[in-house]
């Protein structure tokens, strides 16, 4: 016996694709804007990193946690809530004028974070199988092409409008969500349950520590005690939070279903890709805003190099449409590992040679295909190995191992490439870009090794009665209620 499903109303996936969009775009819109916020509010350097800092650690720790709260509550009304702390804090970003207020909106920003599990959540709810893999392909697409187009974005805005306008874009596309959410599917798979706040608290930690030590790096070296300090400290928290989440009745995570040879293979699939696509996200711009002078260097503005990945964005939403149709047949293992190994050989090639516009661009399309490839096949391969009733605790986990893979790999890209800058030569040195794009390739492949391991999951994303928690519950009227 299976759950029925009815198609969802026209222009659902068009909703969900712009409440996922928009948080996308957030992610790395305000990178090019760091300097001119640093001028226009007075503030140090130091203290502005805390503006894209504090989003990724709110946005770790609040992923699961809204997840999780929409498995309970219903993903509809979840992602509701979630869209309307991201607009409240983007229009705040964009109305203080204090440093420090602007970070606090942004750790509300951050609550957007849980859009991606709410967005495959009711994918898997209440999309007919013959569009789900397709839909959950398109919308994990959107992860990396708005990371990719936020750095354009930012750069258009900074160079002809003003970096207030980065947090009105958001907020703007933020409000058009919100009214297309009535329209989607209320749901009717919630699970009875407590929030497990103790196991929230213990996961905020245990995230927070070490992404904190990652941004120190630069700053203190990755040997500084205070780095490996937090990061010791963080990952033994995790542990305690693992442990304690086997003991509580009703968890914030089942640790049961992470440990499920699917679904583990999957995220440290998923923790390497976004490693590799952030370390290319950072060492692109930053190798095209190089002074001609250095050698190597291409002398482009923000926008400029926020245009050079443009062509290999487009890539990846083609990539992530192709593997959409690929996993419907075939499932998600082998285009998560051709995406990867695709991904690696893109990463090689510009370790090799990264001294024109030509070949970054053709590059870094191979990059990014493999990389669409790849993100659009994980969903599947998660909603494929849960109960439907933990598709949203099992994906928020997903999305938050990505953002640890996606912060580690952005911080040792900024880190080698500070590292080779000396006192004669104020600029990174050609060799440190070769040896940051050579460790990605690295990840990249390790993570295609990592996918062939994936078991094979069920093909059929409908449930089986005995695969429903006894606290699941499934009611007829869900359609008729305000989810």
């Amino acid at each position: 016996m299976s759950v029925d499903v009815q198609s969802p109303p026209k222009g659902s996936l068009l909703v969900l694709a712009l409440a996922a969009t928009a948080y996308a775009l957030a992610q790395t819109a305000v990178v090019p804007a760091m300097t001119g916020m640093t001028e226009a509010l007075h503030a140090s350097s130091a203290s502005v990193t805390w503006v894209l800092t504090g989003y990724l650690v709110s946005a770790a720790i609040l992923t699961p946690v809204i997840g999780r709260l929409g498995d309970m509550f219903g993903k509809r009304r979840m992602l509701l809530i979630a869209l309307v702390l991201f607009g409240v804090g983007a229009v705040l970003a964009a109305v203080v004028g204090n440093i420090w207020l602007v970070v606090a909106a942004r750790v509300l920003q951050g609550a957007g974070g849980g859009i991606f599990p709410l967005c495959f959540g009711i994918i898997s709810d209440d999309f007919p199988p013959n569009r789900r893999a397709g839909a959950l392909g398109l919308i994990s697409a959107i992860a990396g092409i708005g990371a990719g187009a936020g750095l354009l974005l930012g750069g258009l805005l900074i160079d002809h409008a003003s970096y207030q306008w980065i947090f009105w874009s958001g907020a703007i596309m933020a409000g058009l969500a919100m009214l297309g959410v009535r329209t989607l599917p209320a749901g009717n798979h919630h699970v009875k349950g407590k929030v497990d706040y103790a196991g929230a608290v213990l996961l905020a930690v245990g995230v927070t520590a070490p992404l904190i030590a990652l941004t120190k790096t630069a700053d203190w070296g990755w040997t500084d005690a205070r780095v490996l300090g937090l990061i010791a400290a963080g990952l033994l928290v995790l542990v305690l939070f693992g442990l304690f989440e086997q003991r509580v009745r009703e968890p914030l995570v089942d640790m049961s279903v992470l440990g499920r040879p699917p679904v583990l293979a999957t995220n440290i699939a998923t923790v390497l890709a976004g490693f590799a696509m952030f370390g290319a996200f950072v060492l692109i711009p930053q190798l095209a805003e190089t002074p001609k002078a250095s050698g190597y260097g291409l002398g482009m503005d923000a926008t400029h190099a926020g245009l050079l990945l443009l062509p290999a964005c487009l890539m990846m939403l083609v990539a992530g449409a192709v593997c959409g149709k690929l996993s419907a047949k075939a499932g998600g293992k082998v285009p998560l590992a051709l995406g990867m190994l695709t991904a690696a050989a893109g990463l090689g090639l510009l370790a090799a040679e990264h001294g024109s516009v030509t070949t970054i661009v053709i590059y870094s399309m191979i990059v990014f295909a493999g990389i669409g490839m790849a993100m659009a096949a994980m969903p599947n391969l998660i909603v494929g190995a849960v109960p439907r009733s933990m598709t949203g605790q099992a994906t928020g986990v997903n999305a938050l191992i990505r953002s640890l893979g996606s912060s580690i790999g952005s911080q040792v890209a900024a880190t080698l490439l500070a590292g080779s800058v000396t006192a004669g030569m104020l600029l990174p040195t050609d060799h440190a870009f070769g040896e940051a794009f050579a460790i990605g390739a690295v990840a990249a492949a390790v993570a295609g090794a990592a996918a062939l391991l994936i078991p094979r999951t069920r093909a059929d994303q409908a449930e089986p009665v005995a695969d429903i928690a006894p606290s699941a519950v499934v009611t007829s009227t869900g359609a008729g209620r305000g989810d």
